[in-house]
């Protein structure tokens, strides 16, 4: 069987996303251009800040998406994007953009972080998601997410290995013997895993270490399309629907301490560009706000009231939802400790120091055993990047194979 057959198709919409606002959507379109012609005076401003980045992504993307303490292939580039990346969000909002549409169009990107838009550094991903945006898009697996995990695990069959699941895992005594071990989960399990092989000092920093604001989810079932006020925004297939700018910022502020009355809500419309994910004439439609870590609190009643202000008559068109709340997501995968999707606290910090501060952070003082989760360099997010380095290092370190450049 080919490798090449085994990978689900992936959609890339024209317009990957955008907020709406109610003098008009601020829509990020694949192409930079197309998408400065829509933001007027800002427009040049926007091709500015992101234009040198798309044209040089694959190599700066080589430096961005592994361990920030290590020798930079490209240094000059990487100067170039940490001198736009280290300021906050909100000081390029307020200093870079004039127009409600492209302060908006900004802060729904920079909300992705789960910090408060003030914090030093969160320039630095809103960038990564923007340039992204226009140089690859933001596609997604047809037929839903499932298909790339099962993709995945076909695939290692096809290598010959083994999938497993429903086993639980809580000290050395319940792992088989093995050369190597990754563990794809938090630093609280990993400590499990080390049990008292852990040194001392490597057990505080993991036990120390910064969790971000949880989430809530809310997958809808919908009879129709989102009856979105603008017509435009049903030509996204994301959409942060928090309001102008100011009110993102203020909603986000807060977020790890309660839930805001008028809240970010970061949603997905796949089957408006994938029709295979409902049944024929119906839709699929997912939203999640970013609430305390942990919280038992309830944030759907906040969220919806969001929608309708946005998309009047929503309610009227949801069939059924499944409600996801932080502590279920942890249940699924304690990779999400109180429901933190972004596998630790995203600052400047937060990455430097992922769980420690080290060129080779996969690696653990107990030989063989590596961490290779969303708690390691580049963070949450679909890449793949972490168990890459993970694997990396262990061939060297256990097999002596290196990386051919």
């Amino acid at each position: 069987m080919a490798a090449a057959c085994l990978w689900p198709a992936l959609g890339a919409p024209r317009r990957p996303g955008g907020p709406p606002l109610p003098e008009g959507a601020a829509l990020l379109e694949r192409d930079l251009h197309a998408t400065a012609e829509r933001l007027g005076p800002d427009g040049r401003g926007w091709v500015r800040l992101f234009a040198p980045l798309v044209r040089e992504h694959e190599a700066l993307l080589e430096d961005i998406l592994r361990p920030l303490p290590r020798v930079p292939r490209h240094p000059l580039l990487l100067a170039r994007f940490g001198l736009r990346g280290l300021p906050s969000a909100a000081w390029i909002a307020q200093t870079q953009f004039r127009t409600p549409q492209a302060r908006a169009l900004w802060a729904g990107l920079a909300a992705h972080t789960t910090l408060p838009l003030s914090t030093p550094g969160t320039a630095a991903m809103t960038l990564v998601l923007g340039l992204l945006a226009h140089a690859v898009g933001w596609p997604f697996p047809a037929g839903g997410a499932q298909a790339l995990a099962d993709a995945l695990a076909a695939y290692l069959r096809h290598l010959g290995g083994e999938v497993l699941t429903g086993v639980t895992v809580r000290g050395p005594a319940d792992l088989p013997p093995a050369r190597v071990t990754l563990v794809d989960s938090s630093p609280r399990v990993l400590l499990d895993v080390l049990g008292e092989r852990a040194p001392a000092r490597y057990r505080a920093a993991l036990e120390g270490f910064r969790y971000g604001p949880g989430i809530q989810k809310f997958d809808y079932a919908l009879s129709g399309p989102v009856p979105w006020a603008d017509p435009q925004v049903a030509r996204a297939a994301t959409v942060h629907v928090g309001g102008p700018a100011a009110d993102i910022a203020a909603a986000e502020a807060v977020v790890a301490l309660r839930i805001p009355a008028r809240p970010y809500v970061l949603t997905a419309q796949h089957t408006l560009f994938d029709p295979s994910r409902a049944p024929a004439g119906q839709h699929t439609f997912w939203a999640y706000t970013h609430i305390p870590n942990g919280s038992a609190g309830d944030a759907q009643a906040v969220v919806e009231a969001q929608l309708e202000r946005f998309a009047p008559g929503f309610g009227g068109r949801v069939l059924a939802c499944t409600r996801t709340t932080a502590a279920q997501l942890q249940a699924f995968s304690p990779v999400f400790q109180g429901g933190d999707v972004n596998g630790g606290r995203g600052d400047l910090w937060g990455l430097l120091a992922r769980p420690v501060l080290s060129p080779t952070p996969y690696r653990t003082p107990v030989k063989g055993v590596y961490l290779c989760s969303s708690a390691t360099p580049p963070g949450g997010g679909i890449h793949g990047m972490a168990g890459h380095h993970a694997a990396l290092a262990a061939l060297k370190d256990e097999f002596g194979l290196q990386e051919v450049p």
